[in-house]
């Protein structure tokens, strides 16, 4: 039993004729004719009783009307479902951030947007360091990635910059060089530099020093980080200063000020990252 051979036969049910059926159907009559003969031989009973100009369901064609609306409701909404999926339109998306990508305002907009425009996409969000977070794209175990630029390992997949974000320097509130509008790196020679582990963000890290040593001094480096993020944390207590992207300034709670750099241009890239060939980010890609 076919489809199609259920399809025509509601068709001429709803229908009451075979002449409206076939005009609905776009086919001419003694095609849908033959049809549902073929439906009532395999059926092995007959499903219409032939009117003059109408047609009445026998009480096997009662049952299999019922039944047939039933198997075409759930063959229309399984094939809406795959295409809707095949469309990003559903199912499940797992996005990875790393550190502080997820503080972005341009990431924050983008999920906001997509969330309202993917209702029936189920996210599942984690957070991991750069390096772990590009080889679990790379085994599939994330779908798509917000990365910080630069990073060496992003030549591996396709990305999509989404924001140039500034960096600033985090100092505890009540240092001397606190009140400034601005500061130069160089001014922060001989304080101690907060890091974090060169895996979390590798390219970020590598600016940072590649900064300090531009501005002509080695940074003393005090005690590490667990993630870019906690760095603030330990500069409020006192630590240190920190570089830090400018999104972070929000998860501040008043105990450090965040000036900008007056004398090098020091910024790092959020890119959206997905596997090549890999269709995931596309409805993402659609709403940039």
């Amino acid at each position: 039993m076919e489809l199609r051979h259920l399809r025509y036969f509601v068709t001429v049910a709803q229908a009451g004729n075979f002449t409206r059926a076939a005009e609905q159907l776009g086919i001419s009559q003694p095609p849908l004719s033959q049809q549902i003969q073929r439906l009532e031989h395999e059926i092995g009973a007959p499903l219409l009783k032939r009117l003059t100009r109408s047609i009445e369901l026998t009480p096997a064609g009662e049952s299999l009307f019922q039944d047939a609306c039933q198997i075409l409701s759930l063959s229309d909404a399984a094939a809406e479902r795959a295409r809707s999926i095949a469309r990003g339109m559903r199912g499940v998306l797992r996005i990875g951030f790393a550190g502080s990508t997820a503080f972005n305002p341009q990431v924050f907009s983008l999920l906001h947007r997509y969330r309202e425009s993917h209702p029936d996409v189920e996210l599942h969000p984690s957070e991991q360091g750069m390096s772990t977070l590009l080889t679990s794209l790379g085994e599939s175990k994330v779908d798509v990635a917000f990365i910080r630029l630069p990073c060496q390992r992003s030549q591996e997949f396709s990305y999509q910059v989404i924001d140039n974000e500034e960096m600033l320097v985090a100092l505890p509130n009540g240092h001397p060089l606190s009140q400034n509008d601005s500061i130069a790196l160089a001014e922060l020679q001989h304080e101690t530099l907060i890091t974090f582990p060169q895996d979390v963000a590798p390219g970020l890290y590598s600016s940072i020093i590649n900064a300090c040593m531009e501005a002509g001094f080695t940074p003393i480096l005090g005690q590490q980080s667990p993630q870019v993020t906690s760095a603030i944390s330990m500069v409020a207590t006192g630590f240190g200063y920190a570089i830090v992207p400018a999104s972070l300034s929000k998860i501040d709670q008043g105990h450090v000020t965040f000036l900008p750099i007056k004398d090098i241009a020091l910024k790092t890239q959020v890119a959206l990252a997905w596997r090549r060939h890999s269709k995931a980010a596309q409805p993402m890609l659609n709403l940039l």
